[in-house]
């Protein structure tokens, strides 16, 4: 393929070289995979354990509901062979119709784009009647898309929202291609992984941006239900390729997302299966694993109140993904924790500040702050210190607080890992950068 139309495209630079390299060595390649496609496959089958039925049974019922898109498990699988991240007759009809994602437009031309600008859009209506093997990109083709999707992230360019509903889409495609060729082996586990991972930190950053509320809760929203979607796919594809030798470096942690998102279980519906009868399930190795321990610890330490166990085990345990999901709920802990401070308090007895800051894990001059967003009034003591009268009849939860103390803990984090430096202080790109560094990838 020539190279020379994108090589004076001045958006290269900025996505880092990250674009897909479709030359000859890329042909190659996607060569070598076809003809060890159907050998795999065989192979795979014949080494999958008949007797996991009660794994199985968990799996069913987590792929009805909130599997792929498009079921394709009972359909002849289809190979496929585009070299390109979107195969050429869509990017022609695309270039035609005007259809071109501000990412994919050459020169900013809404009409024109290139083999690599251009992704695969996701079809929700799509018959295997109607696809050719051209249509479909093959495993590493898939690869590479992904990476280069991930590569956009670090664009300033637009606003994250943006940047989010184009990688959105195109992630919701590669599954799709996933699904039509029926392909169950440990790189797809690796691209789940990559794509629950930008579900998840999306997770964080869409509760930070700026713009119509109503439209960005919704984006939200669907972001948590396409979350869901991609954790139940992920552990089937898990399930479908253990065995007694190969245990998944990461499928704990992964596997402790699902029962994290229970923390807010009452006011989302697309967490619906009992979360006992699914642990229940689980392989014992994951049961006792650390962080499958950890999630399951916050879990009940949020449902009971405990809030000074809550935060000790979240500031010594917790991963950075796990604190993505985490998030939302910390300021919940802390209006409770005042809550209960203010209620069951003796008046003639104010509550020192500063013993307070400690338990909750935040600096006093923030826990002041935030007692006064609670409608709490703080005063001094004879010897000037900071204290909390209690019975205080004003009490009420803040509708809205930029949460510090989980910036300070995924900042410490970020900065142990080998890819970052003291000059990365914006907080957006730390959490991206701590989710792809080294212990996580």
């Amino acid at each position: 393929m020539e190279r020379n139309i994108e090589d004076n495209n001045p958006r290269k630079s900025s996505y880092k070289s990250c674009t897909t390299d479709l030359s000859s060595s890329s042909s190659v390649k996607i060569r070598s995979y076809n003809n060890n496609y159907k050998a795999e496959k065989v192979s795979n089958n014949a080494t999958r354990n008949p007797s996991s039925s009660k794994v199985g049974s968990s799996r069913v019922s987590l792929q009805e509901k909130h599997g792929d898109p498009n079921d394709f498990s009972n359909v002849q699988p289809i190979l496929g062979t585009c070299p390109f991240m979107c195969p050429e007759k869509e990017r022609s009809q695309r270039e035609l119709l005007r259809d071109l994602a501000t990412f994919e437009r050459l020169y900013g031309n809404p009409s024109k784009s290139s083999s690599t600008l251009a992704v695969k859009k996701f079809c929700r209506t799509i018959s295997t009647k109607d696809v050719q093997a051209t249509d479909l990109r093959p495993l590493p083709v898939l690869e590479d898309t992904l990476n280069y999707l991930i590569s956009l992230l670090d664009s300033s360019e637009q606003p994250f929202e943006v940047v989010h509903d184009f990688i959105f889409d195109r992630t919701r495609s590669i599954r799709q291609d996933l699904s039509m060729q029926n392909i169950y082996n440990r790189p797809v586990i690796d691209i789940y992984e990559k794509i629950v991972k930008f579900h998840v930190v999306s997770h964080y950053k869409l509760r930070r941006c700026e713009g119509d509320s109503t439209i960005i809760s919704s984006i939200h929203y669907l972001n948590r239900e396409q979350l869901t979607k991609c954790l139940a796919s992920l552990y089937n594809h898990y399930d479908v390729n253990r065995t007694s030798s190969c245990i998944y470096d990461h499928e704990a942690e992964f596997r402790s997302l699902y029962v994290l998102l229970h923390l807010d279980s009452q006011s989302h519906s697309t967490v619906v299966e009992s979360l006992s009868l699914w642990l229940s399930r689980l392989p014992c190795f994951i049961i006792k694993s650390k962080k499958m321990c950890f999630a399951r610890s916050v879990l009940r330490f949020y449902q009971i109140g405990n809030f000074w166990r809550f935060f000790r085990v979240l500031a010594a345990e917790a991963t950075c993904l796990q604190l993505y999901i985490i998030e939302p709920y910390i300021s919940q802990v802390w209006g409770r924790a005042l809550e209960c401070i203010n209620y069951s308090g003796y008046k003639l007895h104010p509550y020192p500040l500063s013993n307070l800051s400690k338990s909750l894990m935040i600096k006093e001059l923030d826990l002041e702050a935030f007692c006064n967003a609670c409608g709490l009034v703080v005063s001094e003591d004879d010897m000037g210190n900071k204290v909390l009268p209690t019975k205080q009849t004003s009490f009420c939860y803040p509708k809205y607080w930029v949460i510090k103390l989980i910036e300070a803990l995924l900042y410490q984090k970020a900065t142990k890992c080998a890819m970052f430096s003291q000059e990365h202080r914006n907080v957006g790109t730390v959490l991206w950068k701590s989710a792809y560094a080294g212990e996580l990838l």
